[in-house]
Parts: C-alpha cells; structure tokens; sequence
C-alpha cells in the first residue's frame, strides 16, 4: 500500500511564500507520476501541477504557471510545490497524489494514491 502525507501548509500574507512538501512511501517512488491538487468549500478537486516519474517534465494549471514549481528527489522519495506570489484565491486543502504511472496526468481519476490534505490560507 502506498502511503502519502503532505506538510507544509499555514497562513501566509498575499505575495508571500509556501513551501509544501509530500513524502510517499510503499512504492519505487521514481516509476510513479507525482501530482499536486487543492479544493475550496463547495468545488471539486482542482489540478495544480503534475511531474514524471524521473522529475523531467512538469505540468502546470495556467493561474500558477510562473508562480509554483513542482519538484522531486527521487533519492528521499520526496516531492515538493514552492508557492510564490500567493494570492487570496490559492487559499485551498492541498492534496499530493500519486499514480502508477510514469507520464504526467492533470485528471483526478488517474491518481491512485492521494494523501490527507495541508491547508493553506492566504490573506489579503
């Protein structure tokens, strides 16, 4: 059974800086596509950003694009989403998912292991 746990999450001022990170294990993490999601009160879940397996390519939703960089260290079976530039509409549940794959993937349905959840406010 794969297991993955977020941290990171707080409260942090608009334009400021987070840094959340997701460690897995139960799996050899680098065959598995990394991905990064989050959900307000009353949506659904949406894609943030996806990476491969080798950490190669990356895959970003357009309103993050230039401010969060998804990475990963194969070696500590880690992966991380550096938020900059945090505005008040990126306050969300952010939840890590892994899938059994290597390519990369921004629909929910193709993540097989997802973690608890880290929230993160922004205030304005």
């Amino acid at each position: 059974q794969v297991q993955v746990v977020e941290s990171g999450g707080g409260l942090v001022q608009a334009g400021g800086s987070l840094k959340l990170s997701c460690a897995a294990s139960g799996h050899t993490f680098s065959n598995y596509g990394m991905g990064w999601f989050r959900r307000t009160p009353g949506k659904e879940r949406e894609f943030v950003a996806a990476i491969t397996g080798s950490g190669g390519t990356t895959l970003y939703e357009d309103s993050v694009k230039g401010r969060f960089t998804i990475s990963r260290d194969n070696a500590k079976n880690a992966v991380s989403l550096q938020m900059n530039s945090l505005k008040p509409e990126d306050t969300a549940v952010y939840y890590c998912a892994a899938r059994r794959a290597y390519a990369l993937a921004s629909n929910v349905y193709a993540y097989d292991y997802w973690g608890q959840g880290t929230q993160v406010t922004v205030s304005s």
